[in-house]
């Protein structure tokens, strides 16, 4: 009788699109489900794009717009439930570890690949920030995809490639200005290793360029319509107040982006534990491997990539985080530490290198250690979100009663336009959208009674089916002076007080006010 052949582990097979397709789905899935119930508010970005998402523009006051249409069609099929943001920010997370997966099949093993995947995937911009959604995050995807569309590019120069390199460029351009620091990248990896003293690199930049600039050149045309506006908000934004103050937020800085790749080095520490008390033996890889030698002392992967790659990986992955803090030390200009978010995509693969061992047997440990990461850093994050912040009554975003400021709003609103929908909050983009979420779908914000602000109502249109005024005296949601102005003129206002999570905790001074519908509103009814 023939002995049946040993069956092969999953994971010591090459894996494939499906098990990798598996695993981001189950990121996606585990954040977003814990965070929709453990959170009754997005946070502020992912609130700002569910407000700016009511309609497609071609720029916007403070950033590009190609998130806010993302989250526009978005909303389409899902309508608006505070939910919506984690999923969003964890989809464009996913797609950002999709290309680091497939940049390291180029690079690499398939094993090795899934391997830098999955190590990457728990620094903080794909996990626990990657439920944030906002300009940062979707551009995840945009810059991971150009690292890998370069690196085909300079490798095979064929012009499809250039051309779709540059278009994913304009579509990362479209998504954050801070994208030209990875062109940047590009541009000094070509320098150092002489690639642009090449023809065909000149030719395949040209083409590339082409591309760039007819996806971008709407927003271009916009900009140059609406006086450069975000350009002049990213100035600001850099502005420190002073060297000294410049370098303690560059300090700040460092030591934020320390604690934000941490998990990854935690996951590698547990594995260097994990294979020097168990060598490289798992039930059933070591049969199916005729190269495997346990008395051999096995290398690390670093020298299985070719120096070429090696090089590539460091100027093209460590460029941006190097520059910015070279830039910022030199200009004293201030930094936020979610700006550094696409810095680090190519982090896994300098875990790889500190790597030895069977390729299934490692991909195993390491799949094990990070889905443990996941769900250790989902469930601590829910819970310290949620329940805890609301027994503790903090002031925690994450508790915002938006639901019963939108009661309220509604029972006023009622009481003086009875019979009449409320389509319009006038307020700030954080206190006006989560009561706009919660009255209808159709419901929008006039962000500080301002139209430029809110260009989804044609100009000098917004009070004219009426609206209710809301803000809060306290924090973030004191009233611009157009707010201020309408609530003062109105008929109808009053305040009322809206506890925030606990009954000890901090409490909501809503002051509202309603603004009846005009006659304009019969010609053009909402």
């Amino acid at each position: 009788m023939l002995a049946s052949p040993p069956k092969i582990p999953l994971l010591a097979r090459p894996p494939g699109t499906a098990l990798v397709l598996f695993c981001l789905l189950g990121m996606v899935a585990l954040w977003t489900v814990l965070c929709a119930i453990s959170h009754s508010a997005p946070d502020l970005d992912g609130m700002e794009e569910l407000v700016w998402g009511a309609s497609l523009e071609l720029g916007y006051t403070k950033h590009p717009p190609l998130p806010s249409w993302f989250m526009h069609f978005a909303i389409d099929l899902f309508g608006r439930p505070v939910w919506l943001p984690f999923l969003m920010g964890q989809i464009f997370s996913a797609l950002g570890l999709w290309f680091v997966w497939k940049l390291g099949c180029e690079l690499t093993t398939p094993h090795r690949a899934l391997i830098a995947t999955l190590l990457v995937s728990v620094t903080a911009y794909f996990s626990l920030r990657g439920t944030i959604y906002n300009h940062n995050t979707a551009q995840l995807w945009s810059i991971t995809a150009s690292i890998w569309l370069f690196y085909r590019a300079t490798r095979s120069q064929r012009a499809r490639d250039w051309v779709l390199l540059g278009a994913v460029c304009g579509l990362a351009m479209m998504t954050k200005y801070s994208a030209l620091i990875q062109f940047a990248a590009f541009f000094l990896y070509l320098l150092r290793t002489g690639a642009l003293r090449s023809g065909r690199t000149w030719r395949g930049v040209l083409w590339a360029t082409g591309a760039f600039l007819l996806i971008l050149s709407p927003h271009l045309w916009w900009l140059a319509q609406h006086r450069f506006e975000p350009l002049f908000y990213a100035d600001a934004s850099l502005q420190a107040g002073g060297r000294l103050v410049a370098l303690g937020e560059l300090l700040s800085f460092v030591l934020d982006q320390i604690g934000r790749v941490a998990p990854m080095v935690l996951a590698l520490v547990a594995w260097a534990f994990w294979r020097r008390r168990a060598g490289d033996r798992a039930p059933g890889y070591a049969a199916n491997d005729e190269s495997f030698d346990p008395g051999r002392r096995m290398p690390r992967y670093l020298h299985d990539f070719s120096a070429h790659d090696r090089r590539f990986l460091l100027w093209v992955g460590l460029t941006p985080f190097v520059a910015t803090v070279l830039v910022s030390a030199l200009l004293g200009s201030r930094l936020e530490a979610s700006w550094a978010s696409t810095f680090f995509v190519l982090f896994g693969f300098y875990g790889l290198w500190w790597l030895r061992g069977q390729d299934g047997v490692q991909l195993r440990r390491i799949l094990i250690l990070v889905a443990g990461l996941h769900l250790v850093m989902a469930l601590g994050y829910a819970i310290a979100r949620g329940p805890l912040a609301e027994a503790a009554g903090r002031a925690a975003r994450s508790t915002y009663p938006g639901s019963a400021l939108a009661e309220l709003a509604v029972r006023h609103w009622q009481q003086y336009q009875p019979g009449r929908p409320l389509r319009v909050i006038v307020s700030n983009t954080w206190m006006g959208g989560n009561i706009a979420v919660h009255v209808s779908p159709k419901t929008q914000v006039y962000i500080d009674a301002s139209d430029e602000q809110s260009p989804w109502f044609a100009p000098g249109t917004a009070l004219s089916c009426g609206a209710v005024v809301a803000f809060s005296d306290v924090g973030r949601a004191a009233p611009s002076a157009a707010v201020q102005a309408l609530y003062d003129a109105a008929r109808w206002k009053g305040v009322d007080e809206v506890p925030w999570s606990a009954p000890k905790g901090p409490r909501i001074d809503l002051h509202w006010a309603v603004l009846p519908a005009t006659p304009d509103c019969l010609k053009n009814p909402r």
